[in-house]
């Protein structure tokens, strides 16, 4: 029933192949960026205060967390008694 359905002759393969109109790629040079020791700094710096503000992030999902286990059973026992 769920079989699938293949055709009894398959499609031959194309005569026609494509061939590049221009076979030489052109390759552009992109402008040279002089990096400098600011630059490195800066670099450095950013990813310094960008991991800082992810762990930052961590730490106050796992605090939430703990207090969201902590709260629920104390609950959970306010329930009991």
């Amino acid at each position: 029933m769920f079989l699938p359905k293949y055709p009894d002759n398959p499609t031959p393969p194309s005569a026609h192949t494509h061939a590049p109109a221009d076979p030489m790629p052109v390759r552009r040079s992109l402008p040279s960026v002089s990096i400098d020791q600011k630059t490195v700094v800066a670099l450095v710096v950013g990813g310094v205060v960008l991991t800082a503000l992810l762990a930052a992030v961590a730490i106050t999902a796992i605090s939430v967390a703990v207090a969201a286990v902590v709260l629920r059973s104390l609950l959970r026992e306010q329930h009991r008694r």
